[in-house]
């Protein structure tokens, strides 16, 4: 019978005493992540719904600015404008796009409810909200992503494994560090830097001694070198948390994990 290289290998981790294994996720992880899931598609439904009403009424010579709100804002007025170029039959388009859009608008409220529900339920999910720029969404993200804390050994490995710290391109006792790795859970370190993003638009008031490092490190580096700093740190203080079931202290938050 032949056996492969592949299965060799496997084979020959399995011998290995130190060889750490990937954690299996639980039934109530997959089930967070799922919803995680079909919510992000359903947001790619909406952008993508969105970019063809865009496209379609550009022909007309209709333009609406980048966000989606001034485009739920623009639909109507179109629809109802009898001046604009708008044909009887494109127009008839036009309200069933506008319908489609707002039922995708729909789904997602429902299934951010799905989260923090969810989120409600979960004490863990409860603790990890006590962190700036962390909320609903992020926390269950993380319990999806990570469950057992304790398959890290330290606040450095959980945020090496959502890619969030850097590369290294060292040599000759040298040690020179590059961009992050952006290896590892894509959707976690989003969520992440967008919360870190949200944090530091609001730490230029505030006296904590997180909300004073990062500002320091903001006024030296640029903004989303901070972002990412700050995200590297979440992840580090979420560690902390869930491994040692404690909650948020922000006394020690500017200092490593």
């Amino acid at each position: 019978m032949f056996i492969g290289v592949d299965t060799e290998a496997i084979c020959e981790a399995m011998s290995r005493p130190g060889m750490r294994f990937v954690a299996i996720k639980t039934v109530e992880q997959q089930e967070i992540q799922a919803v995680h899931r079909v919510r992000a598609g359903v947001m790619n439904q909406r952008k993508a719904k969105g970019n063809q009403i865009r496209g379609l009424v550009a022909e007309y010579g209709l333009i609406a600015p980048k966000e989606l709100l001034h485009l739920r804002q623009a639909i109507p007025q179109w629809i109802e404008n009898q001046e604009n170029g708008l044909s009887d039959r494109f127009r008839r388009l036009l309200i069933g796009l506008w319908d489609d859009l707002r039922a995708l608008d729909e789904r997602v409220a429902e299934l951010d409810a799905e989260i923090i529900a969810l989120a409600a339920a979960d004490p863990v999910a409860t603790r990890l909200q006590q962190l700036r720029g962390v909320g609903p969404m992020t926390a269950t993200a993380l319990i999806a992503a990570v469950g057992d804390a304790s398959q890290f050994a330290n606040g450095r490995q959980m945020a090496a494994s959502l890619g969030l710290t850097p590369k290294q391109h060292s040599s000759g006792g040298k040690e020179r560090l590059l961009g992050i790795t952006k290896r590892g859970d894509a959707y976690v370190r989003c969520l992440l830097i967008h919360g870190a993003r949200a944090m530091i638009r609001t730490a230029k008031t505030k006296p904590d001694p997180l909300s004073l490092w990062v500002m320091r490190l903001a006024t030296t580096r640029h903004p989303n070198v901070a972002a990412v700093a700050l995200a590297n740190k979440t992840a580090r203080i979420a560690w902390a948390m869930m491994r040692r079931g404690t909650t948020y202290q922000p006394q020690l938050a500017a200092q490593g994990v």
